[in-house]
């Protein structure tokens, strides 16, 4: 037995130990792998739930919604509108924490409905190593973390994502669109709407990795640096340009450091968020 496959072997048992329990399920990466083992390993006894958001592409929202009828799980959708949320929109540097917060009162609301126990979401090991205001959301609301506990990491998570079949085993990370926003930045619906539209059009002209990073009347572009070349195409470049005007940009620019995640976290001192220990679940 593999390193990797004694992990998952440990996820199961993790799962197995809670059920039933509530999965924070947005489609992506980590929330799709965790939910599909514990619609394997629990059956009814998983259930997901999903907020409807404009901080969210529509993409992950409508992939989270056919996989979860895939797995056959029961899936709850809320609508939630994060710009709603006082001091959200004002884009201070701890703004994921008022969002996690949200996310997590929807979640606590709906599983006591349910008389469902606890509930967890798809933070990995690596998750630890970056700032992330809403792993301090997350323990104060008693969220577990079953992939943290099994010492999974993204890229444990993906190799494993795709010996499982799933589709979203080499899908790029795609945090909330408020991410694109310089700290400080209000967050209006327009603009996120602007953010939006940029990337579904570098994603149709094959930027398969992309971030909008949002300035204002300036949209600046992160793609891998391996495909900063293809900028240099005029018909690239001028459709780039064309359709981002269309959106409202007046100007168009190029992070010449190439797409790296968590870019505007770089000024910022790592945060002292840590997991709560593992104990907390057997006091949940």
């Amino acid at each position: 037995m593999t390193e990797l496959d004694r992990k998952l072997d440990r996820l199961r048992e993790i799962l197995r130990g809670l059920q039933p329990v509530l999965v924070a399920y947005s489609g992506g990466v980590d929330s799709t792998f965790l939910l599909q083992v514990a619609a394997h390993e629990l059956g009814t006894n998983a259930v997901a739930l999903t907020t409807k958001s404009p901080t969210a592409a529509d993409d992950d929202f409508d992939l989270a919604v056919t996989l979860a009828r895939e797995f056959d799980v029961a899936h709850i959708v809320i609508e939630a509108n994060e710009l709603d949320i006082p001091g959200y929109a004002a884009n201070p540097t701890n703004r994921c924490y008022f969002c996690k917060t949200n996310l997590y009162e929807i979640c606590a609301t709906e599983a006591a409905k349910r008389g469902i126990p606890h509930i967890v979401d798809g933070a990995n090991l690596d998750d630890l190593g970056d700032y992330r205001p809403g792993l301090t959301a997350a323990s104060e609301h008693r969220i577990l973390h079953p992939l943290v506990e099994a010492e999974l990491t993204k890229q444990d998570i993906r190799d494993l994502s795709r010996t499982l079949g799933l589709p979203t085993w080499d899908k790029p990370s795609s945090p909330c669109l408020s991410s694109r926003f310089p700290y400080g930045t209000t967050i209006t619906l327009e603009s996120l709407r602007r953010v939006a539209g940029g990337e579904r059009v570098l994603q149709s002209l094959g930027f398969r990795e992309c971030r909008v990073r949002y300035h204002g009347t300036i949209a600046r572009l992160e793609v891998p640096a391996q495909e900063i070349g293809r900028f240099a195409d005029e018909a690239v470049r001028t459709e780039i340009v064309r359709r981002f005007k269309n959106l409202g940009f007046l100007y168009v620019a190029v992070d010449l450091q190439g797409f790296r995640s968590g870019s505007l976290n770089e000024g910022l001192r790592k945060s002292a968020d840590t997991i709560p220990p593992t104990a907390d679940r057997r006091e949940s």
